[in-house]
């Protein structure tokens, strides 16, 4: 058996899963990753609006356990028999940092049929875990039975952009990891170019999707995950100064017209018009008023609101007021969005 083979049957073995985030119905505590501070008057500021797409690769502080199996002569897996639960994060075993798949793989081998110490994060409390492996006959090695993920990527939509500095917001909402409903910690992320080639539409019960693919060309770096969205710094200038907009504070948002700027199919942002209603504004966050899609080329190309428009910048009156966030899961045509003050006032002060 040759050196890349081994390292194949190791992958398979631990069962190492990538998933996908999704941007639908996530709604929990936002992490303090970085300190905010509170815009005292927004209606002075001009950004640039959004709606173009991006990819996000998020590489969290650890390894995140995502599922248990069984492991030789038990019904569950020694490590879930040791305490550790799905969502845990992993940082340490034996005393070892371990970052990725790789780092995980060499020390449990390492340590083979000894017990080894495991660190795990939980709830931002670092918990310590004893745990036996069990030697598997199918697979000829120990294992603890966990199911780990070292990386989340998804696509989204820019929300607006600083023309001064290139810094940007997006989504409107957290990364959540699929599995656990969790915010996922950011350490390390990257904000890369993609290109929409598809949607899939929504209808009553089930969630429309944009389909893209990542490209090769990395756009950015990714500084914070919280509940109100995305924030990050763009390696070059997607905006134009001549687009830029003053921005409404939640006070002054009304309900009636307006429009989203969103790519779909055509490769660039377009407008599609929207009605914002049912405004709360004493709400400080991510559904902050209730859209209907009106535009029956939208509700014609996606059915309306679907996965990957999160973020879609929303304007009335010649002003930044919001971006979406949510869809309705039986109706596509409506959903939820965001004050564009909620977005700022989460902004790293380092950004603004």
């Amino acid at each position: 058996m040759t050196g890349q083979e081994k390292m194949q049957k190791k992958k398979i073995t631990i069962s190492v899963l990538s998933l996908f985030f999704t941007f639908i119905f996530l709604f929990v505590p936002c992490f303090n990753l970085v300190a905010s501070a509170t815009t005292k008057d927004i209606s002075q500021m001009e950004l640039c609006p959004g709606g173009m797409p991006f990819g996000v690769k998020i590489s969290s502080p650890g390894l995140t356990i995502v599922k248990f199996t069984a492991t030789s002569g038990q019904n569950a897996s020694s490590a879930y028999l040791a305490g550790m639960r799905e969502g845990d994060i992993i940082t340490h075993i034996n005393g070892v940092r371990v970052n990725t798949i790789e780092d995980f793989i060499k020390e449990i081998d390492k340590a083979g049929a000894n017990q080894i110490s495991i660190v795990a994060v939980r709830n931002n409390k670092e918990l310590n875990f004893s745990v036996k492996p069990k030697y598997s006959k199918d697979d000829g090695r120990y294992k603890t039975g966990i199911w780990v993920k070292d990386s989340t990527t998804g696509i989204g939509t820019v929300t607006f952009i600083n023309p001064e500095n290139n810094a940007f917001a997006g989504l409107g909402h957290a990364i959540c990891d699929s599995s656990t409903g969790k915010i996922i910690p950011v350490s390390r992320g990257t904000v890369m170019d993609v290109s929409i080639n598809g949607v899939i539409k929504g209808k009553s019960g089930a969630a429309g999707e944009l389909k893209g693919a990542f490209l090769s060309k990395r756009i950015g770096t990714l500084t914070k995950n919280c509940e109100t969205g995305v924030y990050g710094i763009l390696s070059s200038n997607l905006a134009s100064t001549e687009n830029k907009m003053k921005i409404c504070p939640a006070s002054e948002v009304k309900e009636g017209e307006a429009y989203i700027l969103s790519t779909l199919d055509s490769g660039k942002a377009e407008k599609y018009k929207i009605k914002i209603y049912d405004i709360d504004k004493t709400n400080s966050c991510i559904k902050s008023f209730k859209v209907k899609v009106i535009d029956q080329n939208l509700i014609k190309k996606s059915g309306g609101i679907v996965q990957g428009m999160s973020g879609s910048p929303i304007i009335q009156n010649g002003r930044l007021v919001g971006a979406v966030t949510h869809v309705l899961i039986n109706d596509p045509t409506q959903g939820y969005g965001i004050f564009i003050e909620n977005m700022i006032n989460e902004m790293p002060q380092i950004l603004k």
